[in-house]
């Protein structure tokens, strides 16, 4: 025991020996480097020198750095972007599930801006020439609603007036297609033909339930077609009469910071609308004058009712002239025979090649120019949402929405070249005020 203390007394010595030597090392290197210090050339200025590199140390006493900071900046963008993306569908999918919820309303007043756009003109013509305002959009409204109904009473007189004559025709002309088939190099056998007759008529029988029920859904479609009509005829009447006012009150609901370059972009967004809807409406009815004056000189039934439904369905672009022609090629096959439907077909391409390479481009112009995926995509999707009305309506609001988003830019370039010359007018002015002073 006598021994232990010693032992710790030799230790403490040796460390205060130790800790004495590294402090006279310690002064040495410091006497060392002074002279040297001295012969070296003054260091460059601070702003010619590049700042050291910081490299981050290591964390020490358990510090943790800032998790955004280890977080890769390619990553930091992507989620950024995301949650925006994010934001941006989930407000575009509750605007979608309200319109859902009231979509009579909003096709009744999506339908009253088409038929607006195209009476409009004939109201502002009429209120050129000294007829009160009052009287010029009801006689407008009136006639433009008048010839809607008699194209419709018309196309249902012929159909009925004809249909007799037309099953019989397409009786026929099925017996000489399942003669044709089984004389045909295809070896299609009357026992396959009795068996493809058959399954169609399991088919109906087995649906003969949905069949009913639909049937018993008509009173309820009546309804809402009867409601429609009311809602679009008055909604016309309104924007014939009213519009400019209705304009000035939408705009009072914008926040004012950017009124002025949605007030720019209304009307550039009314004047492709109004391109859009008359020059569809001039390329349908030359589609249909000259299609119709095509197979009523083939002799297919019901030419002038086919011409009126290749009218009414070239509003859908693409799908809608694709689904007119096929309609009536059909009914040449089933009524007139190969020969006459293959002479359809050449009437009803020539035709809409003439539409689509110089008529649209000629009537609508670069005015509503929407490329033909984006038409496609467009149709395809207004009509998985919304069905025909959706198809309809989709390449209008494309198209208009590409004008909006086309004006709200310019308007956004044209204020920050305001800006900039105003910066740069406020400089040269403080020059020319500072230029007497220190001549002063």
């Amino acid at each position: 025991m006598s021994r232990v203390p010693g032992w710790l007394g030799r230790l403490g010595a040796g460390l205060t020996e130790i800790s004495e030597r590294l402090d006279e090392r310690r002064a040495e290197v410091e006497q060392d480097s002074e002279p040297l210090a001295a012969s070296e050339p003054p260091a460059p200025a601070a702003a010619e020198t590049p700042p050291p590199v910081r490299r981050s140390a290591p964390p020490a006493g358990g510090h943790r750095p800032d998790p955004a900071e280890a977080v890769p900046w390619g990553v930091r963008v992507a989620a950024e972007a995301g949650w925006r993306l994010l934001v941006l569908a989930g407000t575009v999918w509750v605007l979608m599930r309200v319109i859902s919820a009231v979509q009579l309303v909003v096709f009744a007043f999506v339908i009253a801006l088409l038929v607006t756009a195209l009476l409009q003109p004939t109201v502002a013509r009429l209120t050129r020439r000294g007829v009160p305002r009052g009287p010029a959009t009801a006689l407008t409204a009136i006639s433009g609603f008048v010839v809607i109904g008699l194209m419709g009473w018309f196309v249902t007189w012929q159909v009925m007036e004809n249909i007799d004559t037309l099953s019989t025709q397409i009786q026929s002309g099925i017996d000489d297609l399942r003669d044709w088939l089984l004389k045909s190099p295809f070896h299609v056998t009357d026992k396959q033909i009795n068996q493809i007759a058959k399954n169609l008529r399991e088919a109906i029988g087995a649906n003969a339930d949905q069949i009913t029920s639909a049937g018993l859904e008509g009173v309820q479609v009546i309804i809402e077609t009867l409601t429609s009509i009311l809602l679009v005829f008055f909604s016309t009447l309104f924007l014939l009469y009213d519009g400019k006012r209705i304009w000035e009150w939408f705009l009072r609901l914008v926040p004012a910071a950017a009124r002025p370059g949605v007030a720019g972009a209304g009307p550039r967004a009314w004047s492709t609308l109004t391109a859009y809807v008359r020059g569809t409406v001039l390329v349908a009815l030359i589609d249909a004058i000259f299609i119709g004056i095509g197979i009523y000189f083939l002799n297919v039934p019901m030419a002038v009712p086919l011409a009126v439904f290749i009218f009414l369905f070239s509003f859908i672009p693409l799908v809608g002239a694709v689904a007119s022609g096929a309609l009536a090629v059909i009914v040449a096959l089933v009524t007139q025979g190969v020969f006459t439907a293959v002479m359809t077909l050449v009437v009803v391409l020539a035709v809409q090649q003439i539409e689509g390479h110089v008529l649209q481009p000629f009537i609508l112009g670069r005015a509503v120019r929407v490329h033909p995926l984006a038409v496609v995509l467009t149709v395809a999707t207004g009509g998985m949402v919304a069905g025909i009305g959706g198809a309809v309506v989709a390449v209008p609001l494309v198209a208009v929405t590409n004008t909006v988003v086309g004006s709200l830019r310019q308007y956004s370039e044209e204020v920050q070249q305001r800006k900039a010359a105003a910066v740069a007018a406020d400089e040269v002015a403080a020059e020319n005020a500072e230029g007497p002073a220190h001549q002063g």
